[in-house]
């Protein structure tokens, strides 16, 4: 559903005065000035007051706010519960029973002027196709859209989005590039992540170009166009199977990849069940001295994504909020999270990256080996041949689409 004028409904807490539009001066008048009531348009305040004016307003039809994600509202439990998403003046609107769902509707429609859109096929450039027990969401026609900008709509398309091996600096002596133009692409590239995250690790390794961009890194740009052009009605497929959806995560990372400031990479991966729904690829903010503890520092960027998503499917559930497992190919990073004891090897480790430890000690994340060849999240940390680049990729539900 859509609200109609949003910012319209918002009413102001401030005092806020405005000078009479042009062509619209009241004769007589024309020394005064109008007293808003109500938000408009342009305001810095109606933002906030329209967000005030929708949450009061789910509150008093019996919903309450999630505490572990303030855009999302809860009412009912069990098979009649209402889960209500909010983005500005969208509402996406989910629940076990259909009538549940069009007594809502016609709450809201009381209450503001909304637009029915019916069942959730197009938001913000995502493509949403839910057929049975099944669910795909792409972003083919914004891919599309990038390309033409680019101008590679016709171009010969690669196997993967990055050469395996590749490194680039920033201190590049090539020819400088158009930053803007580089930004543009790459600003745009960093949106299709969204459904993709196959892309995830190449989009955020040319993002550190931004800067002062050349004809090196433009052309790195340029070869994941390319892996885009052909894989372009791929996305994520989502498919419900029986039993009770398990939250895994993988945790990964490289040493020293960055040629710059030899930080390393975090690859984070989660899966509810067999649907990765959540992904993550960043430069570490620390020089990591060992393997070790680049994989210590990755575990800790996971265990935080895990216990919140650990804690927002238990509200969603209304199921007490249980342990989340993290995979992990590292036995020493392994040994360090659950070893309490610091040492000369772990002792310079900032402080934020030991909450780990307090989570696996007090049984909110519960630490698991895994093989290299079935560490999922190696796809996040650096570029892969094509036979591993297909597998993963595979394995992360990423299908060709039949539209």
């Amino acid at each position: 559903m859509d609200v109609k004028s949003a910012f319209l409904n918002g009413e102001l807490l401030e005092e806020v005065y405005v000078e009479q539009p042009p062509g619209f001066v009241l004769k007589g008048h024309e020394n005064k000035v109008l007293h808003l009531i109500k938000a408009l348009y342009g305001l810095r305040q109606a933002p906030r007051a329209w967000y005030a004016k929708l949450d009061s307003s789910l509150l008093g039809l019996g919903f309450r706010r999630s505490c572990s994600e303030h855009a999302v509202y809860l009412r009912g439990e069990g098979a009649h519960r209402l889960v209500v998403g909010v983005y500005v003046d969208d509402l996406v609107i989910t629940g076990g029973h259909e009538r549940d769902i069009d007594e809502f509707k016609f709450q809201m429609k009381r209450t503001f002027q909304m637009s029915d859109l019916g069942l959730l096929r197009y938001y913000f450039g995502l493509e949403v196709n839910q057929n049975g027990g099944d669910i795909t969401v792409a972003q083919s026609a914004y891919a599309a859209k990038i390309l033409q900008g680019a101008g590679l709509a016709e171009c010969n398309p690669s196997c993967i989005p990055m050469e395996p091996r590749i490194k680039l600096s920033k201190m590049s002596t090539a020819p400088a590039v158009d930053p803007t133009a580089y930004r543009s692409i790459v600003g745009a590239l960093r949106y299709l992540v969204n459904t993709r995250p196959d892309l995830a690790f190449s989009v955020g390794y040319v993002s550190r170009f931004m800067e002062h961009p050349t004809t090196e890194h433009l052309a790195a740009v340029r070869r994941i166009l390319r892996y885009i052009a052909g894989t372009l009605d791929y996305g994520c497929h989502y498919t419900r199977k029986g039993g009770v959806a398990e939250l895994v995560g993988f945790s990964d990372s490289d040493h020293a990849g960055d040629v710059d400031t030899c930080k390393s990479t975090t690859g984070v991966l989660f899966f509810l069940g067999n649907n990765a729904i959540t992904w993550q690829s960043q430069k570490q903010k620390v020089v990591a001295l060992s393997s070790c503890e680049a994989e210590y520092i990755a575990g800790t960027t996971a265990a935080c994504q895990g216990v919140w998503l650990s804690r927002l499917l238990s509200e969603l559930k209304g199921k007490k909020e249980g342990a989340v497992k993290i995979k992990i190919d590292s036995q020493s990073a392994i040994a360090l999270s659950k070893n309490p004891v610091f040492h000369d090897r772990s002792k310079h480790i900032d402080t934020r990256y030991h909450f780990i430890r307090e989570c696996v000690e007090e049984g909110r994340v519960q630490i698991a080996s895994v093989g290299t060849k079935d560490q999922l999240a190696d796809i996040m940390t650096k570029p892969l041949a094509k036979e591993r680049f297909c597998e993963l990729r595979a394995k992360l539900g990423l299908v060709k689409l039949n539209h």
